[in-house]
């Protein structure tokens, strides 16, 4: 149960590290994140919990401020008669709106386009749904369900922009996408070729932003993010000036892909392109090996390239997300939200790329 702005399950709000750790009964089965420059006493920011399946985010003190219970293999929690976990997004958004409407609370649409009560200090998110493959193994599943974060006072105001959870979730590197979420028809998207390691449609591995635009006919990238090098006496200066600002990612949303670029300050080339994500809801249609990759249910996709690499014996690669390619292709499927499901996606890497999902 929760017990909004005080606690979830046996949590309660104001804990310090040790009492989450008794009242959870897990001793030792977490992993530990603490943050501190050199300059600062390393504190205690989050700790992970693998079973029973949720992360908790410590305030000053180091007290327990928020706790974010994952939607595949998290507890089941519900407020009042509403259950918030593992279900359809839609279903559990409407039903926490009139919730809050029949309290009287102000319910509002946060960055993953779910509802949230800051009054009660609790916000739905999304993730990909996995369950067992018939033959044993992980499977992704083609639905999204219900993940949760509650908080306590000092955070509800603002849930997904306290520090710990941004550096944790890795948000500020995560775009927000509230929807709508429309897919695109096959017969309305243009159709690329790909080289496997070399590049895809008409965008190469090694062109710079500048190139990349000319090569979408002219797009302006609709989103960029990228970093400032370090300062001088840091361990990595060499890298440039703090004046100077390096293009990691842009986001073409009319070309419906986006390119990702890597700095190589030695040779002093600038930003250059090293994966290209082509987009399930609006990308180009791309294929590999006769297997189209992009628009259609990702368990498809996924159940064609472990067909197409069991008939021929080759290996198959799997990155962290689970998103899965063949051989040395360094071709992703990928799955991308579609309101209550997923469409398929893919990247597109050069050949020493660290994948990670």
């Amino acid at each position: 149960m929760l017990d909004p702005l005080v606690g979830v399950g046996p949590l309660l709000f104001g804990m310090d590290p040790q009492q989450v750790q008794d009242a959870l009964g897990e001793k030792g089965n977490f992993i530990r994140f603490e943050g501190g420059w050199v300059s600062e006493v390393s504190r205690v920011v989050s700790e992970r919990y693998d079973e029973p399946g949720l992360t908790a985010f410590y305030g000053p003190g180091p007290r327990l401020a928020a706790v974010a219970i994952s939607a595949v293999g998290g507890p089941l929690v519900r407020l009042g008669e509403v259950e918030l976990v593992a279900r359809a997004p839609s279903a559990a958004s409407a039903d926490l709106s009139r919730l809050a409407l029949e309290e009287r609370a102000e319910a509002r649409v946060n960055r993953y386009g779910e509802a949230e009560v800051p009054a009660w200090g609790v916000s739905l998110d999304v993730a990909q749904e996995w369950g067992l493959a018939p033959e044993g193994h992980l499977q992704r599943r083609d639905a999204v369900i219900t993940g949760l974060l509650a908080t306590g006072p000092e955070w509800a105001e603002d849930l997904w922009n306290a520090e710990p959870v941004v550096d944790r979730l890795g948000l500020h590197k995560e775009p927000a996408d509230a929807g709508p979420w429309l897919v695109a028809d096959a017969e309305d998207r243009p159709r690329w070729h790909c080289t496997p390691l070399e590049g895809v449609g008409p965008l190469r591995f090694g062109m710079t932003p500048q190139q990349v635009s000319a090569a979408l006919d002219g797009e302006v990238p609709a989103e960029s993010w990228g970093h400032h090098p370090f300062p001088v006496g840091s361990p990595w200066e060499d890298q440039g000036t703090p004046e100077e600002w390096h293009v990691s990612k842009e986001y073409y949303a009319r070309a419906g892909v986006s390119a990702h670029y890597f700095y190589a300050s030695q040779a002093r080339r600038g930003s250059a392109l090293v994966r290209v994500s082509v987009h399930g809801r609006s990308g180009p249609l791309v294929s590999l090996h006769g297997i189209e990759l992009i628009g259609r249910k990702p368990s498809a996709v996924e159940a064609d390239i472990i067909r197409y690499i069991q008939d021929r014996g080759l290996d198959l690669r799997m990155g962290c997300g689970g998103d899965l390619g063949p051989g040395d292709s360094q071709v992703w499927a990928r799955a991308e939200r579609a309101g209550d499901t997923s469409v398929s996606a893919a990247c597109f890497c050069i050949e020493d790329f660290e994948y990670h999902g």
